[in-house]
């Protein structure tokens, strides 16, 4: 066990605790719990926003599992992540302005509130929590295993023990603070996100001798690693481009990213943190991606790609710089775990109990019933992520695609077409999760039909069931 690497990163953990704990005294103001545990009141700046959207989506799978399949498959690969730089861009773009106004006329706490209020529908409302328990479960567990298995590389501890205590880690301050530790948070593990990867960079350039000789390695060993198609030649364009919709435009349908954009306190904090945002996300995910590639010649035969970021920060770093570093994703998958945690929780809490269960519950038993929600998704996940699999970013992207081909067009077409309705609502969402799931089996089992990403053919096939529910069931307006 390397005290040197845990020091730094046990004081990080206590300055987050403390975060938490100060947000905890802050859950006061206009709107209530509700208001302030799962959207923070409503009162978020620039540079905050900016951080917890890109805190949020970097997550295990950024920091993790996309550098270490960087490492397996080279220089395709970082063509392929960087198509995340305009994630923030696209959620605040799109959504912006009018989901956060009509999240106010609607008094929406959660995503599924404004799809409820927008469709008057509960069955769109128990769709959508269906999806988001059903996704986010596999998108949590992959931060779980993230955790787990950044902390065991430091360690030496088994992957068990250190599982648990990320996942106690993680608890105490989700559960305590809310949604503006949460933001809070975020903002303090963006900065850290951004240096980290920059030290890592340059300590992993030096070590490997500079640029132009790591590039040599790359191309003695595998002329493909440099090439956009990757190390098998498996990177097509097709798939390259289909991927855009899954980590581009395709985020506008995560409820993680919408809730966001509902979230921020003034016009002016929304478009400061556009720009921050990708400026951030551009600069963390080139670098992060960069050194997955770069490590190869400094540490062939890693296994794991998981594990290829936290072995190289402990080869190329002085003990205690690496502890600092890897912070970086330390922050990054707490930070996403956190919202994801929160999300869940508001759809049990918030949009089955509260809408469906028992509307008239007092505040002091909402407060109860999303503290122990809270703790018992934690647990329920900590149990799912004991058998991890190989390369958790795909269990990551596996969530995102299935609430991307639910959420996608009936948050944006029920934001921009006054004829979507609740059928073409339901028609969509349910077209977009059967047809998802049905292509991923047949993906695992025969090679992507078509050449392109799951995700594509589904938010298509949705696209088609909103409009022709829409038209067809029933033709009317919707009044703005």
């Amino acid at each position: 066990m390397n005290i040197g690497v845990i020091i730094p990163l046990v004081i990080f953990l206590i300055g987050i605790f403390a975060i938490g704990f100060i947000a905890s005294k802050q859950m006061s103001g206009e709107g209530g719990f509700l208001q302030q545990y799962f959207l923070g009141g409503r009162e978020l700046g620039g540079f905050v926003l900016a951080m917890t959207m890109v805190a949020t989506y970097g997550s295990a799978s950024s920091f993790l599992g996309g550098p270490g399949t960087a490492y397996t498959v080279g220089f395709g690969w970082i063509l392929l992540a960087m198509t995340q730089v305009v994630t923030g861009y696209f959620v605040l773009l799109i959504l912006g302005k009018k989901f956060a106004i009509l999240g106010r006329k609607y008094n929406a706490v959660t995503m599924i509130d404004f799809l409820k209020a927008r469709y008057n529908s509960p069955l769109v409302a128990i769709l959508s929590a269906i999806a988001i328990i059903v996704f986010l479960f596999s998108a949590m567990t992959a931060q779980w295993v993230g955790g787990g298995r950044l902390i065991e590389s430091l360690t030496g501890l088994q992957y068990t023990t250190a599982l648990f205590i990320f996942a106690i880690s993680v608890l105490v301050y989700v559960t305590i603070g809310g949604f503006r530790a949460v933001a809070l948070t975020d903002a303090v593990q963006g900065a850290v996100m951004v240096v980290g990867t920059l030290v890592l960079l340059i300590g992993v350039i030096i070590a490997g001798g500079g640029v132009p000789a790591i590039m040599q390695d790359l191309i003695n060993e595998n002329p493909r690693l440099v090439t956009p198609y990757g190390a098998d030649g498996t990177l097509t364009a097709a798939y390259v481009s289909s991927f855009w919709i899954l980590v581009g435009v395709g985020v506008v349908g995560l409820p993680q990213m919408a809730v966001r954009a509902m979230s921020y306190k003034s016009s002016r904090a929304m478009h400061r943190a556009l720009v921050i945002g990708t400026i951030v996300t551009g600069f963390i995910m080139l670098n992060m991606h960069l050194i997955g590639v770069f490590a190869r010649p400094i540490m062939p035969g890693i296994d794991i790609g998981d594990k290829v970021i936290p072995l190289v920060a402990l080869e190329v770093l002085p003990p205690w710089l690496a502890g600092i570093v890897l912070a970086a994703p330390m922050a990054a998958i707490m930070s996403t775990v956190d919202s994801l945690l929160l999300l869940v929780s508001s759809a049990i809490v918030k949009d089955v109990y509260l809408n469906f269960i028992k509307p008239e519950a007092s505040e002091t038993t909402v407060k109860r019933m999303s503290f122990g929600v809270t703790g018992i998704l934690g647990i329920i996940v900590f149990l799912l992520a004991l058998q991890p699999p190989e390369l958790l970013i795909f269990l990551n992207l596996f969530a995102f695609g299935g609430l991307e081909a639910a959420f996608i067009w009936p948050v944006v077409l029920g934001l921009y077409w006054k004829y979507g309705n609740k059928y073409g609502a339901i028609f969509s969402m349910i077209t977009g999760i059967a047809a998802y799931i049905a292509i991923h089996f047949y993906n695992t089992a025969n090679g992507n039909l078509l050449g392109v990403h799951t995700v594509t053919l589904p938010v298509l096939l949705s696209l088609a069931a909103y409009i022709i529910g829409s038209l067809a069931v029933k033709r009317e307006a919707y009044q703005f």
